[in-house]
């Protein structure tokens, strides 16, 4: 699948949600009622998929929780992939980064192979380790900002010259794209900052991790950082595919996801 930002936005606009569901899948995690293998794996991630495809724009595949499972776990992500609409903006989650050479297989990988409209990069090695990305048409660059982790003052928030090192990752990331291939990855557990970035970025989509299960509000990202096209993809993995661990689990996952787009809808109006 290509996309393209438009479709991005108008998905946003009609499924009045900007939701992009997390399938962090575990087989250690997975319900009651399911097998503890890669059969169980996969039935989780259809029934969560088809529970909550009404109200998802997005869905996010930490590609982490795949392959630690080898060769089986690739599989496993592919073909989960193969569940999700075609409608949806499909994300993985791969924090690539490295030498053009070694990042042009990475973009071939996931962008080729894969098939994949957007992936998570980490700058910090340069223009380079993004270019071989950011030269595939239709498909997205999403680029580490400001995270959410405990650690991300160790070096995001440490002042170079005027500027903090992130605002300086964004300033030089967006002369190596534009809005239709770049985003950032901005946690939800910053939202005191993020209002400034939007001011640095006021036509970039921002990726929002941390709502739900890490805390981040919802209301207050939102309330700083939407722009007229919304331009945000908030991000809720945990508190949804997990709402539950018995028979019930797809449902609740349904009940969780649904009530985070109610809440955007009355958001974004």
């Amino acid at each position: 699948m290509k996309v393209k930002k438009s479709e991005i936005i108008e998905q946003i606009f009609q499924k009045q949600s900007y939701l992009c569901t997390g399938l962090d899948s575990e087989i250690g995690k997975l319900p009651i009622s399911l097998e503890k293998n890669g059969k169980g794996l996969l039935e989780f991630n259809k029934n969560i998929i088809e529970a909550t495809k009404d109200y998802s724009v997005a869905y996010k595949i930490n590609t982490a929780f795949y392959e630690q499972y080898g060769s089986q776990g690739w599989q496993w992500m592919e073909e989960t992939l193969s569940y999700l609409p075609q409608n949806t903006f499909n994300i993985a989650d791969a924090k690539r980064g490295d030498i053009g050479n070694t990042s042009s297989m990475y973009a071939k990988a996931f962008f080729e192979t894969m098939n994949f409209d957007a992936i998570t990069v980490a700058p910090y090695m340069g223009e380079d380790s993004l270019r071989p990305f950011l030269e595939f048409k239709d498909k997205y660059v999403i680029c580490l900002a400001l995270t959410s982790n405990a650690g991300h003052a160790d070096f995001q928030l440490q002042q170079t010259g005027e500027l903090k090192l992130y605002e300086r990752v964004i300033n030089t990331v967006c002369k190596w794209g534009n809005p239709d291939n770049l985003m950032f990855v901005v946690g939800a557990t910053r939202a005191n900052l993020v209002g400034e970035i939007r001011n640095m970025v006021p036509d970039h989509f921002l990726l929002v991790p941390g709502v739900g299960a890490q805390g981040g509000s919802l209301s207050d990202i939102t309330k700083a950082a939407a722009n007229e096209e919304v331009g945000l993809l908030v991000n809720s993995s945990r508190g949804i595919i997990y709402a539950s661990n018995n028979e019930d689990y797809a449902e609740k996952a349904g009940i969780e996801a649904k009530k985070l787009a109610l809440e955007m809808s009355t958001l974004i109006q």
